[in-house]
């Protein structure tokens, strides 16, 4: 059964929709009005907050700390500097797709580990012959994501951090009101945004002192939805969506390699050996099987086919995670779109698809399956760059 996260009583009591669902065993709110939209702007806007509590952290101390999480994840975690956050990925043996996080360096033997489902068993299964403590503070430690063009101004009047220092992909610890936490310049939206995590104790505190600080600027609590349309605006793939873990596929053609999810370039190859290194390095030589593409479903005949029928042309409000067939403009089915949205502020119907076969250059014309009036019809869908949506100041 889902237990409420340390901040419940104020996502509760704002939650005007009663709209939620089971996170990582947290009560998550889906949206807090009737409506996502206003969720969603106010992520592209001014600023939304999200509570993102549930994701998993696992903190790594230890003399061989840094060797340990080298050997179990893609990337050589020892040559990051301290204070630096890194988005990375885990495989097994065979250089399948366990999950996809990130690692910080908090000291010299000292990281965290966050993800998106349990991975305690996974690297205590990893721990033998390495000096090197594995501690899960996932129920310890909340946090909120705050992100948006204003968040940087919300921040700053909310604690001593200094935001103009603090570099993308970076973390500081800084003081609030009273209480202090770290600030991490992350998020899931693609765009300007912190994640800020502190003691349990300290989550309403927290959530309070955000709030003030950002109600002269429209910020809005925002829940999952309008969290899942920024996403694939960003571009950003979804453990359970647009690939399965392999430790929960039945068969191997469910599983997924970096390279074929679009994190091939957080594979570092070239050094100490690591799980799953030899069959990438494999991989790398032969290329892959299939690729993860961005594409923008074409709206004149999407439009074209409803009005055949007499209605108006239909998309969902929100972000969709249903696996659509992605065809060649032959007939013959190439692959699968995993999850997809209308995008308000770009005005264009996107999608993330896997493909199978050489990687389609940006240009190409595929189909996508469209049901109208319960008859499917492909669609023409151009692959597009991703991400999508890339603001200057996402980095800046």
């Amino acid at each position: 059964m889902a237990i409420p996260s340390p901040f419940h009583p104020r996502t509760a009591e704002r939650c005007v929709s009663l709209r939620w669902k089971d996170w990582a065993g947290y009560h998550a709110v889906c949206s807090f009005g009737s409506y996502r939209d206003r969720e969603y702007f106010a992520f592209r806007h001014t600023a939304g907050l999200i509570d993102v509590t549930p994701l998993y952290k696992y903190d790594v101390q230890g003399p061989d700390a840094g060797a340990f999480l080298s050997k179990v994840l893609v990337r050589d975690v020892r040559r990051m500097k301290i204070g630096l956050v890194s988005y990375t990925c885990w495989c097994d043996d065979r250089g399948k797709l366990i999950d996809d996080g990130t690692v910080w360096r908090l000291g010299r033997e000292r990281y965290r580990v966050t993800s998106a489902e349990p991975s305690l068993a996974w690297l205590l299964h990893n721990v033998r012959g390495f000096d090197v403590r594995v501690e899960d503070v996932t129920g310890t430690v909340a946090a909120l994501s705050l992100q948006g063009p204003c968040s940087r101004e919300i921040l700053r009047g909310a604690c001593d951090a200094d935001l103009d220092a603090l570099r993308y992909f970076r973390l500081a610890e800084a003081a609030f009101d009273g209480f202090r936490g770290a600030v991490t310049r992350t998020g899931y939206s693609g765009d300007l945004g912190y994640e800020v995590w502190v003691a349990n104790d300290d989550a309403l505190r927290l959530w309070d002192v955000l709030e003030d600080a950002g109600r002269p600027f429209g910020m809005e609590p925002a829940g999952l939805d309008a969290y899942d349309m920024v996403r694939v605006e960003a571009g950003y793939i979804m453990n359970g969506v647009d690939y399965y873990s392999a430790n929960h596929c039945l068969i191997d053609s469910r599983m997924s390699t970096p390279y074929e999810t679009g994190l091939g370039w957080t594979v570092k190859l070239d050094r100490d050996p690591f799980n799953g290194q030899a069959a990438l390095r494999a991989e790398r030589e032969r290329g892959s099987k299939r690729h993860l593409v961005g594409l923008e479903v074409d709206w004149d005949e999407t439009e074209r086919l409803f009005a055949a029928v007499g209605l108006p042309p239909e998309v969902g409000t929100g972000a969709w995670r249903d696996s659509r067939p992605v065809y060649h403009p032959g007939g013959r089915q190439i692959g699968q779109a995993t999850s997809g949205s209308w995008s308000p502020l770009l005005k264009r119907n996107l999608a993330l698809a896997t493909v199978n076969g050489p990687e389609p250059p940006p240009g190409e014309e595929l189909n996508l399956e469209v049901t109208v009036e319960y008859v499917r019809h492909p669609v023409p869908a151009v692959v597009r760059e991703r991400p999508f949506f890339d603001p200057e100041r996402k980095r800046a």
